[in-house]
């Protein structure tokens, strides 16, 4: 998708001023959508964020908490408009294998991937459901699908994420609504960037295409999942991961 959008539909980016999300939003932005960037801890991003991309409905609130959810969409929708376009990217990792993994660990990772997911598109689907038009693109993981050592919380969300995401996908169908996933493997992100080099190095190792990808090729998969002419597609999962999981 190259064109520049037709309606200027309202997007809402969680987890949208860095990484992946960054990304998202900013091409959003670039083919003419209305985008609102959420975020919750780092402030000084966000506003780095907010200055280099040109978007300025950026909003701080906990995707967690359904009650921050729907004051901060209500923000949104009193600035914007109605969402038409939800893109749950928030997340966050608390590594650790599970004999050692305190509730917390387990509690925060899915609070923010997983809670969140249901949290937003509770908020939005009836909406979406009346006006007869809605996409909800959810970003999950390599992890969700393949599993991975120290992660037991991490790609249980993941993993819900797909679940949720079919599921929901059958029940607005019929509504004009499509929802589906993106299952990223190891993208150049601050976060990857911030593995050890030895380890990074045997993780592209094993990576068919010897690199990782970039945030760019997501975002591009985001807008023609969004495209008001994608229709059709509902309830599939995406994996972009350079050949490193084949499902």
């Amino acid at each position: 998708m190259t064109r520049k959008v037709e309606k200027a539909r309202v997007v809402v980016v969680t987890g949208g001023t860095r990484g992946i999300g960054a990304a998202i939003s900013a091409t959003m932005h670039s083919f003419g959508y209305k985008v609102a960037a959420t975020y919750m801890g780092n402030d000084k991003a966000a506003e780095t964020f907010k200055e280099n991309s040109g978007i300025d409905a950026v909003y701080k609130f906990d995707v967690g908490d359904y009650d921050a959810c729907a004051a901060g969409l209500a923000l949104i929708e009193k600035k914007l408009g109605s969402v038409d376009i939800l893109v749950n990217n928030a997340g966050i990792t608390r590594d650790s294998f599970l004999h050692k993994m305190t509730q917390q660990q387990w509690r925060e990772v899915i609070s923010t991937n997983l809670d969140s997911v249901f949290n937003m598109s509770r908020l939005v689907v009836e909406g979406m459901r009346e006006r007869g038009f809605g996409r909800i693109i959810s970003i999950s993981s390599i992890n969700g699908l393949s599993g991975a050592m120290g992660q037991t919380n991490y790609s249980a969300a993941k993993a819900g994420i797909i679940g949720f995401s079919k599921s929901l996908a059958l029940e607005v169908a019929a509504k004009g609504v499509t929802v589906n996933v993106i299952a990223p493997g190891y993208i150049e992100t601050d976060m990857v960037r911030a593995i050890a080099p030895e380890i990074l190095e045997k993780i592209v190792a094993k990576i068919p295409v010897k690199k990782l990808g970039n945030v760019q090729g997501i975002a591009r998969l985001v807008a023609f999942l969004a495209d008001e002419q994608n229709g059709f597609t509902t309830g599939a999962t995406f994996n972009i991961n350079g050949g490193q999981y084949l499902a």
